[in-house]
């Protein structure tokens, strides 16, 4: 089942209004909910909206008890502003990822090829990319399938979960400068992923599930990156 990031805002909606029929809330529920992305985070603001005097903290409580069980939610916290906090299944923002290609181009706005060291946001992005299609194409080679992303829990693996999410909807913007910088942002969290958390088995090790999730994290990363230096004018290289 495919989830949107529309049908995670009418998720919230919904959420609001199943706890007024309760009589948890007493509020207008309102006509929107819109979510945001921030450090790798998607957040709404609606309890701050609805609070009129009421803690937020607790109005937002409320709602995330309600939200959980909706399709395309992962988890809910609340932060001590009254935030809720939305962590997304890996399926969904891995989804998104792949529809940045569906974007139109933006004017030419790349990088310097060199220096070719990390100190060249330019060259970080484009090395991600190779990295990425690196995994691909030693996964298919080593027979090693591509699973679902949902055994993907170390904190690095989450970070970049949610980095490829902030991608999505930054490139919607159609800004260069936003999307540049996001891209940045996307390749260094693939970076840390790359080095601290193996897609492929190495030696006799088996095959796993998590090398599968890992694999198709790989894959999705190639995507967004590939997708969003076209959007800026560049043809990635898979070999630099």
């Amino acid at each position: 089942m495919r989830v949107s990031r529309g049908d995670l805002s009418d998720a919230v909606l919904a959420a609001v209004r199943a706890a007024v029929t309760a009589g948890e809330l007493d509020v207008t529920v309102p006509e929107s909910a819109p979510l945001s992305w921030g450090d790798g985070v998607c957040r709404s603001a609606i309890a701050l909206r609805l609070a009129a005097g009421s803690p937020a903290v607790d109005v937002a409580r409320i709602i995330g008890r309600r939200l959980l069980p909706a399709p395309g939610v992962a988890g809910v916290r609340v932060d001590d502003r009254g935030f809720l906090e939305i962590d997304w299944t890996p399926e969904l923002i891995l989804e998104r990822a792949a529809r940045l290609g569906r974007l139109p181009a933006l004017e030419a706005a790349t990088w310097a090829d060199r220096p070719r060291t990390f100190d060249n946001p330019g060259f970080a992005v484009r090395f991600g990319y190779a990295r990425a299609a690196a995994v691909v194409r030693w996964a298919e080679e080593l027979h090693v399938p591509a699973q679902a992303p949902d055994g993907l829990q170390a904190p690095e693996e989450r970070r970049l979960v949610g980095r490829l999410g902030e991608l999505s909807e930054r490139a919607e913007r159609r800004d260069a400068g936003v999307l540049r910088k996001q891209l940045v942002r996307t390749a260094e969290a693939y970076h840390n992923v790359h080095e601290r958390c193996p897609a492929l088995p190495k030696g006799d090790e088996p095959v796993t599930r998590l090398h599968g999730a890992r694999v198709a994290l790989a894959g999705a990363v190639r995507l967004a990156l590939n997708d969003g230096l076209r959007m800026l004018g560049e043809t990635p290289r898979e070999r630099i």
